[in-house]
């Protein structure tokens, strides 16, 4: 026996109607009429999902390096097991949303071990690619306390296969909810020695794709969950009770990744906006300068808080090693940029005029409750 959720309230359907719309708007920006700067946007929220996912983890690397495990290209900064593990989950999402372009495709218990090897394979002791042997527990880092037990070894694999027929089922009311339990029913079995959260993360993805979500990446809720990691704990540990419980109610489960969607869509769309407001007061100071209209791109990136390198900005505006540093230097000779560091070290960060201008054009951030009652809705007390 799974966890379940029989079916989502009124108020969880009305807020996914209010995340499908907040998806179509973002659609037409990204894949019905993708704009200069649309490629830039993935990838730095490929980057971002990349980069929070894995520090839940502990495994940290800057938002330079994980555009560059996007772009694969070297890192500046990260140190060697960073890296590989960084590399690792990059490749498996590659992998698992590769396969999910498939109409044929099928989860298969041969998929989910592919991915788990592919996050692990930099950690012999993870056992990469196979199942646990054994008991797993998971501990608090600073008691000690065991806080989760996965499930007994001789019902794992008969759940798994259970697992894997759900998550390959028709019959499912929400794609969203289909893809959230997925992530919970694995992160609570705990097939795996270590990398369960990432394995189930990536899943979580891949159920959206495989469902048909258009541009899978702006889907995910890897950039919420890693930036609402608390929450994210003990809302598992709620749920799991310490171990595998399916009978306990899934709800707190549900709506919190219900939130984490609609919240995430929320943050995409202002983004969008925002980059669209920046790119074309940025193109208008390019072409004051008497540069390249593809140098927009590199100072975009940035206006947006980012150190640009020559490697960053050559997939930017796909020009090659010579053109990207001519055009660099050029954005620094209009004081424009400022470079900073030498040889392979060198780096770019925005002007005083570029980072005003960023100032300018930001947004309100909003982190609204989808749950919430509207005050027109709220009973009168008189």
């Amino acid at each position: 026996m799974l966890y379940t959720y029989r079916s989502l309230a009124t108020d969880e359907w009305h807020a996914l109607d209010k995340v499908a719309e907040m998806r179509y708007q973002l659609r037409y920006a990204v894949v019905q009429e993708p704009r200069r700067w649309t490629g830039l946007l993935a990838r730095i929220t490929r980057a971002r999902a990349l980069r929070t996912s894995n520090s839940i983890e502990g495994i940290n690397v800057s938002a330079e390096d994980a555009m560059a495990a996007v772009d694969n290209e070297d890192p500046a900064e990260a140190d060697k097991p960073s890296w590989q593990a960084v590399l690792g989950y990059q490749a498996a999402m590659d992998y698992i949303l590769q396969r999910c372009r498939d109409s044929r495709f099928r989860f298969t218990k041969d998929v989910i071990l592919a991915v788990h090897f592919m996050i692990s394979q930099h950690d012999l002791q993870a056992n990469p690619g196979n199942f646990r042997l054994g008991w797993v527990g998971v501990r608090n880092s600073h008691t000690g306390e065991i806080v989760h037990e996965g499930v007994d070894r001789d019902q794992l694999e008969p759940l798994v296969d259970e697992l894997i027929d759900y998550m390959n089922s028709n019959q499912v009311e929400s794609v969203m909810l289909k893809a959230a339990m997925a992530h919970l029913n694995l992160a609570l079995l705990h097939p795996f020695s270590d990398g369960n959260g990432r394995t189930a993360r990536c899943l979580q993805t891949a159920v959206l794709a495989s469902e048909g979500i258009v541009a899978p990446i702006f889907s995910s809720i890897e950039e919420y969950i890693g930036r609402n990691q608390q929450e994210y704990y003990d809302v598992l540990a709620q749920v799991g009770g310490g171990g595998w419980h399916p009978e306990r109610d899934c709800k707190p489960w549900v709506r919190y990744c219900i939130t984490g969607h609609y919240r995430q869509a929320q943050t995409l769309l202002r983004r969008t906006k925002e980059i669209e407001h920046l790119y074309e007061e940025l193109l208008q100071i390019v072409r004051r300068n008497g540069l390249p209209e593809r140098t927009t791109l590199g100072l975009l990136e940035a206006a947006i808080g980012h150190r640009v390198r020559n490697a960053s900005y050559r997939v930017s505006a796909d020009v090659s090693n010579n053109l990207a540093s001519r055009d660099l230097k050029a954005l620094v000779d209009s004081g424009l940029l400022v470079a900073e560091g030498e040889k392979r070290g060198r780096y770019y960060i925005a002007s005083v005029e570029i980072k005003a201008l960023r100032a300018r054009t930001r947004l309100l951030k909003r982190l609204d409750d989808p749950f919430a009652i509207p005050e027109s809705a709220q009973p009168s007390l008189f």
